[in-house]
């Protein structure tokens, strides 16, 4: 606890440093007008090949495509926590969730109001920043350090009719929420300016609606219903639902998965997604994506589109019946941690780039920093993307990562599976904190479906041992 105190100290002294620093450079730059916009469309749980653009064989998202054909797509996307409020503080900070302390979905309200977002180094360097939707640190609406405009639902929010906190007013819409946090974020890119502007947009969709206590926590997950607008609610009605192999998977390498917890059936084919709720959720990414064509629209009439960088990534993924799951999206496999990246900005980026570098939930905060011309703190955990979106050789780019979860009491079944994962270019190692003789390890170029865990054959100690150390590796920054 005292070393995280010293840690968010050391971070406030460095932002007053960077911040300081900024706008001494910003005083003696003239260009400081070219410097882009930059928008980023986050989505809610938001699979890495639920697009047109990744391969979906029916789903249609024109305009979400567009920003992928027009820029560029990364092929190796990944979070580093895929549960929502860690995450979000990772996209926010640049930092892993062992050093930002955003630990789970529990209430952090207080906490989060005292992140060192790159927002508060844009803003005091100059920019013009909005955040509008889902904040999700807590169910505390009020508006955060270094955000110009606030437009914020409450908690989770609802799919329908949406009450939120806009600049420190109660404001009630109608309507659905997707649409509503699209017309405010097409009226912030209209608005007369003479700054640059950043804005972020935190879709509530594709997230299910949920009846929340007060203090956070989720009453009966098992009653998540996915709610379109109902214009859409026909759509792809038709369409028989893709599922990936490992919905067959027998859980016969997989112990944690295979306890018995009170009041649930056993995993496997009944227990993942419905294709109804499946379909639900695309129907729900059509407002998305329509939002989307509706700020391209808006940044071309007002002359702004080629001088904005444009990125659609998510937070984490969801599990449409692999390995018989469904609603837990805290698991450390890749249908859980991978996510969708695209990035349009023609300035920098060659149109239909695929990259295949391994980039991360914490490299957006200093992308986003460097192209604004202004130096990342030192202490942040991600790596400017710009080089790969440049198309530059970067011969010392990362070739493993750390996945991380702190487990929390929401869903019962993924109770006690708090972990600590390394993803390489062929394999993934996951430590459970808890679960003791439970590791698994999988060797992704053999099995990129994850349905035989090696950990135990005699043949991968070495694999085990050195995955291991680089997990230790990883958790032993002092700071």
């Amino acid at each position: 606890m005292l070393r995280r105190g010293r840690f968010e100290l050391l971070w406030c002294l460095l932002f007053v440093v960077t911040v300081l620093c900024c706008q001494s450079a910003r005083a003696e730059n003239a260009e400081s007008a070219s410097r882009p916009n930059l928008v980023v469309v986050l989505v809610d749980d938001l699979r890495w090949d639920e697009l047109g653009c990744t391969g979906h064989p029916f789903v249609r998202t024109p305009h979400i495509d567009r920003i992928a054909y027009e820029g560029s797509r990364f092929r190796n996307a990944f979070c580093t926590t895929p549960l929502c409020s860690p995450v979000r503080a990772c996209l926010l900070t640049g930092l892993y969730t062992h050093h930002h302390g955003i630990l789970d979905n529990t209430n952090r309200s207080e906490q989060s109001h005292r992140l060192p977002t790159f927002a508060r180094v844009l803003q005091q360097s100059g920019y013009e920043t909005a955040y509008i939707g889902k904040w999700h640190m807590g169910n505390d609406d009020s508006a955060r350090p270094g955000f110009d405009e606030w437009a914020c639902l409450k908690g989770q929010g609802t799919s329908f009719d949406p009450v939120m906190s806009n600049n420190g007013n109660r404001v009630s819409h109608t309507g659905h929420t997707t649409d509503v946090l699209n017309k405010q974020a097409v009226a912030f890119v209209r608005r007369s300016r003479e700054k640059p502007f950043c804005l972020y947009l935190a879709h509530k969709a594709l997230h299910p609606e949920l009846a929340q206590q007060d203090d956070g926590s989720i009453s009966d997950p098992s009653a998540a219903r996915f709610l379109p607008a109902h214009r859409h609610e026909n759509l792809y009605r038709d369409n028989a639902i893709p599922r990936r192999l490992n919905v067959t998977d027998d859980l016969s390498g997989k112990p944690a998965l295979l306890r018995g917890i009170d009041g649930l059936p056993p995993l496997g084919r009944d227990t993942g997604t419905a294709d109804e709720t499946v379909r639900d959720r695309l129907r729900m990414l059509t407002g998305i994506d329509e939002g989307v064509g509706q700020l391209l629209r808006a940044l071309e009439a007002t002359g702004q589109l080629d001088r904005t960088l444009f990125v659609v990534t998510s937070d984490h993924g969801y599990w449409y019946g692999e390995h018989g799951l469904s609603v837990e999206r805290r698991l450390a496999y890749e249908e859980a941690i991978r996510i969708p990246l695209l990035v349009r900005y023609p300035p920098l980026v060659k149109a239909g780039r695929l990259i295949d570098e391994f980039a991360l939930s914490i490299d957006l905060a200093p992308t986003l920093l460097e192209l604004a011309d202004i130096p990342s703190p030192p202490q942040m955990d991600g790596r400017s993307l710009v080089p790969l979106l440049a198309g530059r050789a970067v011969n010392d780019w990362r070739d493993s990562f750390l996945v991380e979860y702190n487990t929390d009491a929401v869903f019962p079944r993924v109770r006690n599976m708090g972990y600590k994962a390394i993803r390489t270019n062929r394999w993934k190692y996951i430590r459970y904190n808890e679960l003791a003789g439970m590791d698994e390890l999988y060797d992704l170029q053999a099995d990129p479906y994850e349905m035989t865990n090696l950990f135990s054959d005699a043949a991968s100690e070495e694999v085990n041992r050195d995955l291991s150390r680089q997990v230790d590796t990883f958790l032993g920054d002092s700071r």
